[in-house]
């Protein structure tokens, strides 16, 4: 049954992948999405007009599969481990402060703003849930998704400090926002009482263990890579290394994300500029690319088929049309602090605000995160606000990031200019609000 699976959703994905290639030329993971919406909405025209054998075949087999066990436990180990690989220490090391405040201060007040007015907006159009449930929902939207947020910084020429920190927050806030998700899910479940400060030591833990975890756990990897030039082997240890960090600091009680996040900078740095050679490199790039196209094209298949099996209650989908806005203005008041905060301090490049709000893609993790909520009166309406926010941030938001940005940075182009990094003034930190 299990090789069945997975036999069905590579070669679905691999046509669709071929149709968008041919035909819609989209940005890979966003043509896949696509075809996978309209795919899920002709067939449930077809369950409408009484074909019900092959509504019910596709809605078997979507139920058939945990998503959340499969990205959180699964799928997101290699998507991360690949991210992290292909970023430079120096690169997010200068820009360190700013991943960090948007990281866990961003997503607080992410949390905090969404999850306030989500209950506010709820209660007028009759859709009343507590307020735990509502920052439950705050908390689970607000990280950006790194498999959304790379796929789409692939296809894009952006300042290097706003790459930096677009890529950097959307590695490092999948673990604050677990754990924050974790501690308001017991809230909400079982009504046990969890002071701040119980918060800020879990916080810590799951952090500063993922991250001393990661280091370990690629360093000895490193040392393993650095005594063999074999790269099918060499090859064949990072595999392990996405694996076994991701399974370890799970069963530790760690971040898994933040951990193999770290693993996959050490080797991307450390390890092949030290322990690899030209061809190990060289293959190491491709075979880390396929792993990453090919889940990603998996991943987005699975977002788009979620669509049969969401709920079609009309007040249900006048909540999702309040949440997308609302969490448009929760991301642009949780970037707008953070990188505030910074500008007597820094310079910032220009349009650094607009662009973090715009380019604050969410995907499969929200999805993940949200399907885990357990049986409740607020289940579902959560289920399909954090959809129709996943959906319009992939959809609108990835295919006009790029001519967002060409907008407000028209010059993006010269890479120079752009990169340029001379002392603050005020014009330039007005420009960035």
């Amino acid at each position: 049954m299990l090789f069945d699976l997975i036999a069905l959703l590579l070669t679905i994905a691999a046509l669709f992948s071929f149709v968008n290639a041919r035909h819609f030329k989209l940005p890979s993971t966003i043509g896949i999405l696509v075809i996978a919406l309209v795919f899920s909405i002709v067939v449930n025209i077809l369950g409408e007009l009484g074909d019900q054998v092959i509504r019910s075949g596709a809605v078997s087999v979507v139920n058939s599969i945990d998503f959340n066990q499969l990205l959180l436990h699964g799928l997101l180990a290699y998507l991360l481990f690949a991210g992290g690989l292909n970023l430079k220490f120096q690169q997010l090391s200068s820009e360190k402060i700013a991943i960090a405040m948007l990281a866990t201060l961003g997503v607080a007040i992410s949390t905090v703003v969404v999850g306030f007015g989500t209950w506010l907006a709820l209660d007028l159009v009759g859709l009343k849930i507590p307020l735990v449930a509502a920052f439950l929902f705050g908390t689970l939207i607000s990280p950006t998704d790194p498999v959304s947020v790379l796929a789409i910084l692939r296809t894009l020429t952006v300042p290097a400090q706003i790459e930096s920190q677009i890529a950097g927050e959307s590695l490092f806030n999948d673990g604050v926002s677990a754990v924050l998700f974790m501690v308001l899910l017991v809230l909400a479940v079982s009504r046990v009482n969890i002071t701040p400060l119980e918060v800020a030591e879990m916080l810590a833990v799951e952090a500063a263990g993922g991250i001393v975890f990661g280091l370990a756990a690629g360093f000895l990897t490193y040392l393993l890579l650095a005594r063999i030039d074999d790269y099918k082997v060499e090859i064949l240890l990072t595999l392990a290394l996405a694996s076994g960090s991701y399974a370890m600091a799970d069963w530790l009680g760690v971040s898994a994300p933040i951990a193999v996040v770290i693993a996959g900078l050490v080797i991307g740095n450390q390890g092949r500029d030290s322990a690899m050679s030209e061809t190990t490199r060289a293959h190491l790039d491709v075979f880390w690319e396929v792993i990453d196209e090919i889940l990603n094209a998996i991943l987005f298949l699975l977002i788009g088929a979620q669509l049969l099996v969401m709920p079609v209650t009309g007040a249900y989908w006048i909540a999702a049309l309040v949440a997308i806005p609302l969490t448009l203005f929760g991301r642009l008041v949780s970037v707008a602090v953070p990188i505030s905060m910074l500008f007597p301090f820094r310079r910032i490049e220009r349009g650094t605000i607009p662009i973090l709000t715009w380019s604050g893609l969410r995907g499969g993790v929200s999805v993940a995160l949200a399907l885990s909520v357990p049986q409740s009166s607020y289940r579902e309406a959560i289920v399909v606000m954090t959809y129709s926010v996943v959906i319009f941030s992939v959809l609108v938001q990835g295919l006009t990031v790029r001519s967002v940005i060409l907008r407000i940075i028209p010059s993006m182009q010269s890479a120079t200019e752009l990169t340029a990094s001379p002392e603050p003034d005020e014009s330039a930190n007005a420009a960035a609000e």
